[in-house]
């Protein structure tokens, strides 16, 4: 039986997501204009373009997803006790999987540009040759467990603070009346406008200052929004008008990409600065837009239980952790056949799915301290999903509620945004 009081839609938006990072990885491999570990002879535009309409919000709403779930976890936990809680669902994850996880994918690399030796031997090399990709020490996708670490740990203390105050406050009432909602994204957009030109992305963290910048803005959105359900609120009345901005500014992104007109690297006058930080912006506008949209959406239609979340939730880090590297490991071989792209990408979704799920359902799930060095609990019992308690209070707004998300002392979002 579904109890309204849970956020099943954020479990749901969450498998969602992850879902999503399945397919941008396993349309790498195909397509056109962008490097990957293991690439086709035969490339294609259409997934290049497929991949950059996953690319506007496939990162930014697992990023925002995880901000609300550190304020449910923090609710019955002192700062302390939360960097410690992530600490061993984060970082212990995360060495585990650049020392077994990961390898595998350099490997595979290695073995497409000519290195002849096996796995063992190769195996000696990551610790002697330095990080990747001169070398064979890397985190490859696991970069995001590692940002949302420093995020937690960088923010815990205030958002300590903030968890402890009362949830009528008059700046919060405003910030969700209306159309205020989108004055969350300004700075973000502002600062990616102005930075992403001189500081590309790196996924190393220390010459990442843009990025781990804008990504670390949805993550504090996520946050506040969770924190203040009148937020979350708001962008459930105002998804139709997220959706619009949304598609418009993609559409008109893609325009200027496919007709040759984006504007010029160089800025030489005022009007060419203009267009280029304004170019810029509608990538994060764009992107803001989508996770709104889809946060607001997921509140108004995914809030239902299915008998298949306990498992989902599970199943959704450990799936994280290992989708890359058995995509990595059978594109090395579907890449070799002669069969058409489409028929190699539907190929590669299928067997890493199942390939991915059968290693977590035979191997990590009933073995104790492989689930937990993979950021499950010892203990494989079944928690609760998070409680979305409705309370009414006067905040200025007529006919309005607010509502307090509230978790009891055993419940916690399992799976990638509370463990990763």
């Amino acid at each position: 039986m579904q109890d309204v009081n849970r956020l099943y839609y954020l479990d749901w938006l969450r498998v969602a997501a992850i879902m999503a990072v399945l397919f941008f990885h396993s349309a790498m491999p195909f397509a056109a204009e962008s490097d990957w570990h293991i690439k086709n002879n035969e490339t294609s535009n259409l997934f290049l373009e497929f991949n950059f309409f996953l690319s506007r919000f496939r990162m930014p709403l697992l990023f925002f997803i995880s901000g609300a779930v550190a304020h449910l976890m923090l609710r019955k936990r002192t700062a302390g006790a939360f960097v410690k809680l992530r600490f061993q669902r984060l970082i212990l994850p995360l060495i585990f999987g650049m020392l077994f996880i990961v390898p595998i994918q350099v490997y595979m690399e290695r073995l497409n540009q000519g290195f002849t030796g096996g796995l063992l031997e190769f195996y000696k090399t990551i610790f002697t040759t330095g990080p990747y990709p001169d070398g064979n020490f890397s985190w490859h996708h696991l970069w995001f467990i590692a940002y949302l670490f420093v995020y937690d740990l960088l923010l815990a203390p205030l958002f300590k603070l903030i968890t402890n105050l009362d949830s009528n406050i008059a700046a919060v009432n405003k910030l969700s009346a209306g159309k205020n909602i989108y004055l969350l994204s300004i700075p973000s957009v502002i600062l990616f406008a102005a930075m992403v030109r001189y500081f590309p992305q790196t996924h190393n963290l220390v010459n990442d200052w843009c990025w781990f910048i804008y990504w670390l803005l949805f993550f504090v959105a996520g946050f506040l929004v969770f924190r203040f359900p009148s937020l979350a609120l708001s962008l459930e009345r105002n998804r139709r008008v997220s959706l619009s901005i949304a598609v418009a500014t993609f559409f008109f992104v893609n325009y200027l990409r496919w007709n040759d007109l984006e504007p010029a690297e160089s800025i030489t006058d005022l009007v060419s600065a203009a267009t280029s930080y304004g170019y810029l912006a509608l990538y994060a506008i764009t992107a803001w837009s989508w996770v709104f949209a889809i946060i607001g959406y997921g509140r108004r239609y995914l809030n239902k239980f299915h008998f298949s979340l306990s498992y989902l939730n599970e199943a959704a880090y450990p799936f994280y952790i290992l989708h890359q590297s058995v995509i990595v490991v059978i594109a090395f071989y579907v890449v070799q056949t002669n069969d058409s792209i489409l028929l190699k990408y539907i190929f590669l979704v299928l067997t890493s799915l199942i390939t991915s799920i059968f290693i977590y359902h035979l191997f990590i799930r009933p073995a104790a301290l492989l689930r937990f060095f993979m950021g499950g609990k010892l203990k494989n019992n079944s928690l609760d999903l998070p409680r979305e308690n409705i309370i009414i209070q006067n905040n200025g707004l007529p006919g309005s509620l607010n509502r307090s998300v509230e978790s009891s002392p055993n419940t916690a979002i399992s799976g990638i945004t509370e463990q990763g």
